[in-house]
């Protein structure tokens, strides 16, 4: 690729992600830190919900589930998180969330501000700082299994016994705890509880760092973004030496933390989140030849949308014995020889001006 600047901007990686694994902090106690995250997309039931919101506490990996409605207000969710959460745990010392624009209004900033809770947001792009709570979701009818990190069950690290189910109500247990000796077997629980949890993050760690590189960058040095390119119709890899798959190079300001940096945007992306972890390109200076790409495509998921710009053709094509109307679009920022075939349907429904 050598400092070629159009080869730098359009060529794809095929080394390994630059991103080593940096895990979070382990909580002191339970509850005192928590992860929360929208199951969305659900059927709706009865009660019109139709999603369920998922809060897991980072230590025991106990969890609550709140089945919620889609149009319901961040005040309403305050109230549900007071209530449910609060009201039994008392308020966490920090929340791990992604970037949901709930978790991001200035109503529920305020709130956990006034409750000395500190908001911790995930890295745009990086749902590996959440794991757990996807992990959560996926295996919801299995919350009172054995949990591999901790070596026991989420029930009986949370409250110092195992849990009586119904299958086991006639059998005979194990000794009943309680008063001081209940509060010493569970802090027993809880300092070994940490001591798993910090064997599985080194033993993860050890394990991911295996398949990633580490990629670092000095204040002021210019760097690469990736996006992500798409038309309007259909994704689309290699089309054409244009099709952008980094945008820049930017200005790295600062590291943050361990592997993120802080990047200079321009004004046309003041609505991307300017931290990144494993979206760069490191930048080899190339002064003879200047690209531009239209920032003001690029969406807040750091896609490039690209529009048509005019039909330049059109053909009928026979497909299964079914006759199907095609158009060649050539799309703005592209010579004519990348122009592409597409069908007349798609076209139409994305770009009905171009049908009128």
């Amino acid at each position: 690729m050598g400092k070629c600047l159009i080869c730098q901007h359009v060529k794809i990686e095929h080394q390994r992600a630059s991103e080593l694994l940096q895990p979070l902090d382990i909580p002191v106690w339970k509850w005192d830190e928590i992860s929360m995250d929208f199951v969305t997309g659900l059927p709706r039931t009865q009660k019109k919900n139709d999603e369920f919101w998922v809060v897991v506490d980072r230590l025991t990996k106990s969890a609550h589930f709140f089945p919620i409605r889609k149009d319901f207000s961040i005040s309403r969710l305050a109230d549900i998180f007071q209530q449910e959460i609060v009201r039994l745990h008392g308020t966490p010392t920090a929340i791990v969330s992604d970037r949901d624009s709930c978790f991001k209004s200035r109503f529920w900033k305020g709130l956990q501000n006034a409750w000395g809770t500190r908001l911790k947001f995930s890295t745009t792009f990086h749902p590996e700082t959440d794991g757990h709570i996807e992990q959560t979701i996926q295996t919801l009818e299995n919350m009172l299994s054995w949990h591999a990190s901790i070596k026991a069950d989420p029930y009986e690290l949370l409250y110092g016994r195992k849990c009586r189910a119904p299958i086991c109500w006639n059998e005979v247990g194990e000794r009943v705890i309680e008063g001081p000796e209940l509060i010493e077997v569970t802090n027993k629980k809880v300092t070994v509880a940490k001591e798993k949890l910090k064997e599985a993050r080194s033993r993860q760690k050890s394990y991911a760092d295996r398949h990633m590189r580490e990629l670092t960058f000095n204040p002021g040095d210019r760097v690469f973004l990736k996006v992500s390119p798409c038309r309007g119709v259909r994704h689309f890899r290699i089309k054409g030496k244009l099709s952008p798959w980094f945008i820049g190079p930017f200005k790295s300001l600062d590291r943050v933390g361990e592997v993120s940096y802080h990047l200079t945007l321009p004004l046309q992306l003041s609505h991307v989140h300017n931290v990144f972890l494993s979206l760069l390109r490191g930048y080899k200076y190339y002064p003879l030849l200047v690209v531009s790409y239209p920032l003001d495509q690029i969406c807040k998921d750091l896609s490039l949308v690209e529009e048509p710009e005019k039909i330049l053709d059109r053909q009928e094509r026979v497909m299964r014995n079914k006759t199907i109307p095609f158009v060649k679009i050539l799309w703005k920022n592209h010579p004519e020889r990348e122009a592409t075939w597409e069908t007349k349907e798609s076209m139409r429904a994305s770009y009905l001006r171009f049908f009128s």
